[in-house]
């Protein structure tokens, strides 16, 4: 979401906790996602040796109909119809945490509230799940809209003090150096990272660590990146704001969002991802499909389609 619409009215029901179970593994006692597990606040994929862990910041009411920005006239509400919504849309906010068995790395951090009493919960569903901010080696910002960053930081102050913070080059320069594009709000809530030495921009396309790469995926923002995570043949790539609304566009990639910087770049990084998800079968993480945002896309006709985990074997 873009800096200039923090004061949209957002309506929606949070997400439940509900128990866990837990079991010994690493240095703290993790826990498994219970029965329900939307209800947990967290899910956990393996992933070869890695731990693949969904955690929900909450959701809110987008009105999809006033922000998508439509590629043929009327097509926003015969799909928004066709799946049962009106004016607003349930979107999620979901962030994910990749264990690797030796660092523990974050993908975006959360609204931190930033949009609104139903969010900011990302913080609060990392702990259910057994972690402590603090043992979060790395976080990686797929890009520096407030529903990925706004975790970052609580009254000024780092909210994961021993974690490196990574984003594209690209991405920081807009958002936080270029004085004509920043934001006044990246800007603070990078500062603290900045200032302890915490800050490390990287190339786009960039190896970041074993099994995780940086993936080019500039059009929605400037440096916008998404992440390939791979562990013994296995792979699932966390989209970040690839796409927003499911109902829309993966009937329709060709819609976009009035808070993409380059709506054509973002159309055409959307279609190809689709194309090459749905070839490939990996799994995907999207920021905002409903919790716990993992599953595969999977062709349609023309058209694609979402087949979310809770309907796999």
């Amino acid at each position: 979401m873009h800096r200039s619409h923090l004061s949209l009215a957002l309506a929606a029901a949070v997400l439940a906790l509900c128990g866990a179970t837990t079991v010994a593994a690493g240095p703290t006692a993790i826990r498994t996602q219970a029965p329900s597990m939307a209800a947990a606040g967290f899910y956990r994929l393996p992933l070869g040796k890695f731990t693949v862990t969904a955690l929900a910041d909450g959701s809110f009411d987008m009105p999809a109909p006033k922000l998508l920005i439509e590629d043929q006239p009327g097509i926003v509400k015969q799909l928004l119809g066709a799946a049962g919504y009106g004016d607003t849309v349930p979107t999620s906010i979901n962030g994910f945490l990749i264990d690797t068995g030796s660092k523990r790395v974050l993908i975006d951090t959360g609204s931190g509230g930033a949009m609104g009493p139903t969010t900011g919960k990302l913080l609060e569903h990392l702990r259910a799940a057994g972690y402590d901010p603090a043992q979060i080696d790395e976080i990686l910002i797929t890009h520096l809209h407030p529903d990925h960053f706004g975790g970052l930081t609580h009254d000024g102050r780092m909210v994961f003090p021993n974690a490196v913070l990574r984003m594209s080059a690209a991405e920081l320069k807009f958002w936080v150096d270029d004085a004509k594009t920043a934001s006044a709000d990246a800007r603070a809530a990078l500062a603290p990272y900045r200032a302890a030495g915490h800050l490390q921009p990287f190339a786009a396309g960039a190896t970041l660590d074993p099994g995780i790469t940086a993936v080019d995926t500039r059009g929605h923002t400037a440096g916008h990146s998404s992440y390939r995570i791979e562990s013994e043949g296995k792979t699932l790539l966390v989209w970040g704001d690839l796409l927003h609304v499911a109902a829309v566009q993966f009937a329709d990639p060709k819609v976009t969002i009035q808070y993409d910087t380059t709506p054509t770049a973002a159309e055409a990084q959307r279609e190809k991802v689709l194309a090459d998800a749905a070839r490939s079968g990996e799994w995907i993480a999207a920021a905002h499909i409903a919790f716990p945002g993992i599953g595969h896309v999977v062709k349609a006709g023309d058209e694609y389609a979402w087949q979310p985990i809770e309907t796999k074997p």
